[in-house]
């Protein structure tokens, strides 16, 4: 094999992943409101909020989309439970609604840090068929923990796509509101996380104070075991 082939199959290669798109429902009319503060105001708590959910969770933010993010994982269970938890805290913690799409399989992974395939476009057409408040996720490779459940299954005919897509709509067990957002995080991340919490000796889950949420940098050394750090409230 002669060097510019292997700098060929550095560059691109195929690997395994979980995509998922989410967004800010109304937020060109809420801007066009309320003003360019008030929107970078609720943009900012967005991001906080993906922040918190993703270093809980050890999934990664691929990209910042404005008034979205796409989020990047190995394992549609964390994923999963990730957006999950960024549309339903998102509920206390900003104005607008979120809505998301979830798409897993392969994909190429170019010059390491960039994502082409299906998975990444299906993630996001299913976001822009999604209604404020709603999930949706491609069945396919869909892995769900045990703190979120289908709400209903159909086939859609999604833009770009020759073919009908399976696709579901996910929420977490429980009730609306903060209750349900709370529970998504217990049910999900401590079921995830328990396995590790077993091998340091770590009982229960750690108590969550109702607080502004900061940087996530101190916590992402624990992101991995579930450790839960202040859930991010609105002032």
């Amino acid at each position: 094999m002669n060097s510019p082939q292997l700098v060929s199959e550095a560059a691109c290669r195929r690997v395994r992943r979980s995509f998922a798109f989410v967004d800010l429902c109304g937020f060109c009319d809420f801007a066009e409101a309320q003003g360019d503060d008030a929107a970078a105001e609720e943009v900012s708590r967005l991001r906080a909020t993906v922040r918190w959910a993703a270093a809980a969770t050890s999934v990664m933010v691929d990209k910042w989309l404005g008034d979205g993010a796409m989020l990047v994982g190995d394992d549609s269970e964390l994923l999963v439970t990730s957006t999950i938890a960024i549309a339903e805290t998102h509920l206390d913690a900003g104005v607008l609604p979120i809505r998301a799409g979830i798409a897993s399989g392969d994909v190429l992974l170019l010059d390491g840090d960039s994502y082409l395939g299906r998975p990444v476009n299906l993630a996001a057409r299913l976001t822009d068929r999604a209604d404020p408040h709603q999930v949706l996720a491609s069945v396919q490779g869909l892995r769900l923990p045990s703190g979120v459940v289908v709400e209903a299954r159909n086939r859609l005919q999604i833009k770009g796509f020759a073919e009908p897509v399976s696709v579901a709509t996910l929420r977490s067990k429980g009730e609306t509101g903060e209750s349900k957002a709370q529970r998504a995080l217990a049910s999900t991340v401590d079921g995830l996380a328990q396995p590790f919490r077993a091998l340091l000796g770590v009982r229960g889950r750690p108590t969550r104070k109702r607080a502004a949420c900061t940087e996530m940098s101190d916590h992402r050394g624990r992101a991995g075991l579930g450790y839960l750090a202040p859930r991010p409230t609105r002032p």
